[in-house]
Order: C-alpha cells, then structure tokens, then sequence
C-alpha cells in the first residue's frame, strides 16, 4: 500500500548574503519521526539502492557515511524560477543515537541548492554603481578654472547615496556579514570623500599667488621638475620675448619753458637709455641764441663766439656724469675733445621729468606683474601635476579595488549547469494566435473542444 497525502510544506532558510547578489544558499528540509524509532520506522528514500535493514540497527560507535540519493526530489513538475537556479537536491538517510535511548531513530535530510541569478541585479546595480565610480576619476580631468570640479564630486556622492539607500532595501537585513555589492558601493562612497578633499587641496594650491604664499624650494623641484617626467607631462616652452620699439622723444624749439634750444632726440628703451644731440641750426648756418637749461645742457652763445658746456645725466638713475664738449671751428661740437667734469646741474624740465618718471614707474610695475603672472603660473602647473598624478592614483586605485571586490565571489567561477532547466518539463503556456481562415484568434468553442 502506497500513501501520498497531499502537502505544502513551508520552510525557513538562512540566507547568508556575504557574497550577494552573486551568492549561492542551501536550505535543508529535514524529514523524521520523535515518536518511533529506528527499529519501528524505518525511513528510507524510494530511489535508494540499499535494501538492508540491518543498517538501520547501528551502535552508537558506528561512524558510517549516510546513504545519499544525488537527485532526491523529482523536478519534473518544478516551475523554473525568475530568481533563482537549482544546482543540487541530493537526500541523505542519517541515523542517529541519542544518549537517552539504546534505540537508533533516523531522518532522510533534503539538501536543495540554490544560485541566484544576477542579470536583474547586474544591469540594475553594478554597472550604474561602476559607471559612477569611474566618475570619480574624471574629477581629476576636469580643469581647475572651470570651477565644476567640487560639484562633480558632491553630485557623485549623492547618485553613490540614492543607490545605497536602494540597496538597502533589496538586501535582506542582517548585521552579520556586509553584502558584496553593499562593500563595493561603500568603497566607492569612501574613494569619492577622497576625492572631494584632494580636490580642496588642488583647488588651493591653484588659486594661490605671491602675495599670500611662497614656494618652497622642495615644490619646485618635486613638483615642476622631478613628477612631470614621471608623469608624461611637458610644459609648453615661453616664447622668446621680442625687444621693444624705442621709445623717441623729441623737442623742437620752444620745447621747456617756452625757450627756443637745440633739437634734442632721445631714443629711450627698457633698461638702456642712449641719448643723441642734434643742433638746430639757423639758415645763417649759426646756432640760434637761447639761452635754456635743460637736463645739465647749458647753451651760451654769443657774437659768434660758441662755446658748449654739454652736461650729461642720466634719465633712470638721475647720476649721469657730465662731460663738455668744445666746439670746433665751425661752431660745431666737437664730440671728440672732451674737458674735465663739471658738477650736474640740478635744473631739469619739469615736463620731461614726469614724463620719464611715469615711464620708470610703468617699467616697475610691468615687471612686478610679470613676476607675480609667472609666480601664479608655477603654482598653476603644480596644480596640475597633482591633479595628473591624482588622476592615476585613483584610477588605479577604482581599477584594483573594483576588481577585488567584484571578483571575490565565489559563483563567478561556477560552471555547473542549473538541472531546474534539464529535468522540469513544465513550461510556461501561451495562448498564440492560430492560422483561422479570418487571421483572427481561435474561438472558444475550439480551445474547450
């Protein structure tokens, strides 16, 4: 006599989610009675070879592996799961001995194994979470001036928190271990902190000039000679500055204090000052008579009789010294004869006097701002130079610790095919259209029929 009662049996399994969504569980269902004993019950599987029962009357010393049945459950009414896959239904007959009883009392144990599938969860969460980690990376290539770098990562950081927070609701709660997926977006949450505070530091070292700091000398040479080679980086070359076109500044007659005097062109440049005399001279062929002090020229001329008293000084540092020249017989100077010094003659123009004081002082502060333009410059690239090393570092560091989380799961490397697909012969109907003379669907009549 054969009994099959009918029965749903609900079981509880404890889910270890150390490795999830790539995690694989085992439930067992345990099957045996606590009123009878082995010796007045004896359970045994139907697909079981072992037909003695003497196996059953074991001693308490006996040690002998159990009788397993590797495929215990018939799977061919089994409904395929969306989530999961089955790997293994082996049944064990166990016999066990209580130290309060001589007699043997036995249970067949239902081991079923089970995979989780991780499309839904790969294309749900790890590669969003991925894409986002590597995010993490292009902070360090965005450009300082764009001002975006600090809000990238915050926005990073917050995409990091929507998919924890999702994450936590799919993941069943447990403070035992902490899920794979729940490690990677936790270390990708941490790299991106990283990133924020490396970006502060950035971001000051670029914005600095030479009013507030001063490199030091182990900067400069770590950070714009030693790293850019190791780096790959190359800083574009100065152009060769051209020299500028000379400055002429000329007055005619009546050009200082309204006193007609000899036509004098100075050819002014930057940093160098030559001064050239050039005599007006009448239609007589004498020089006109005036008599002007202008920057230690003095000019005293009279009935024909010339006499030059030239004074030289000079226009920047105001300590030319003076030399006279004595004329030939002509009335032209004679450049060549030269008298001993005479004191400076402080009496200046005091419209060429500002005017050479405003030169001097835009020379000043021309070079002063291409001091502090160059100073700014230098912390410019060193800004760079961290922000590519930092570019690398953490690309390296998304890289390794991507692949050492990812790929740490164990059923990444299993390759046993799932027997729920093999052995179930159940598969889910649908009712398609059939080729009606009108193309239309099957009537009622013919799906009861």
């Amino acid at each position: 006599v054969v009994w099959r009662p009918p029965a749903i049996y609900h079981s509880s399994c404890e889910m270890d989610v150390e490795y999830f969504p790539f995690d694989e569980q085992t439930c067992v269902m345990k099957f045996g009675s606590w009123t009878y004993d082995g010796f007045q019950v004896d359970l045994r599987h139907q697909d079981d070879s072992t037909q003695d029962n003497s196996k059953t009357k074991k001693s308490k010393n006996n040690n002998n592996a159990p009788d397993i049945v590797e495929l215990g459950i018939d799977l061919k009414e089994f409904y395929k799961s969306v989530e999961w896959d089955i790997l293994g239904v082996p049944a064990a007959r166990n016999v066990k001995f209580y130290t309060c009883c001589d007699e043997p009392y036995l249970d067949i144990t239902f081991n079923i194994t089970m995979r989780r599938k991780t499309l839904f969860y790969t294309v749900n969460l790890i590669i969003p979470c991925m894409g986002i980690s590597f995010l993490t990376v292009l902070v360090f290539y965005l450009p300082s001036d764009s001002g975006e770098k600090v809000s990238l990562s915050i926005s990073i950081l917050l995409s990091l928190t929507v998919f924890f927070l999702l994450l936590a609701e799919i993941i069943p709660p447990t403070s035992l271990v902490v899920p794979l997926l729940g490690k990677f977006v936790l270390f990708t949450m941490i790299l991106d902190t990283f990133s924020i505070c490396v970006t502060v530091v950035v971001l000051n070292v670029h914005f600095r000039s030479p009013q507030t700091h001063s490199m030091p000398p182990w900067v400069r040479r770590v950070f714009i000679h030693l790293l850019p080679r190791l780096l790959v980086m190359k800083r574009p070359a100065k152009e060769a500055s051209s020299s500028l076109p000379p400055l002429h500044v000329s007055m005619d007659k009546k050009g200082c204090n309204g006193y007609e005097f000899p036509l004098i062109s100075h050819q002014i440049m930057v940093g160098n000052i030559t001064p050239t005399l050039k005599y007006q001279r009448r239609e007589n062929g004498n020089l006109e008579t005036s008599n002007c002090k202008i920057h230690g020229y003095h000019h005293h001329i009279l009935d024909g009789q010339h006499s030059h008293d030239v004074h030289q000084r000079s226009l920047l540092e105001n300590e030319y010294d003076p030399v006279a020249f004595d004329p030939d017989e002509d009335g032209s100077p004679n450049l060549n004869s030269r008298s001993p010094r005479t004191p400076p003659n402080p009496n200046r123009c005091p419209e060429i006097t500002r005017a050479l004081e405003g030169i001097r002082y835009i020379a000043a502060v021309t070079k002063s701002e291409e001091e502090s333009n160059k100073a700014k410059e230098d912390w410019k690239f060193v800004a760079m130079v961290m922000d590519r090393l930092f570019l690398w570092i953490f690309t390296v560091a998304v890289l390794v610790g991507t692949a050492g989380i990812i790929l740490q799961a164990p059923t990444l490397y299993d390759t046993r095919p799932a027997i729920d697909e093999e052995l179930s012969e159940i598969e889910a109907t649908q009712i398609k259209p059939t080729d009606s003379p009108d193309g239309g669907f099957p009537s009622l009549g013919s799906l009861l029929s």
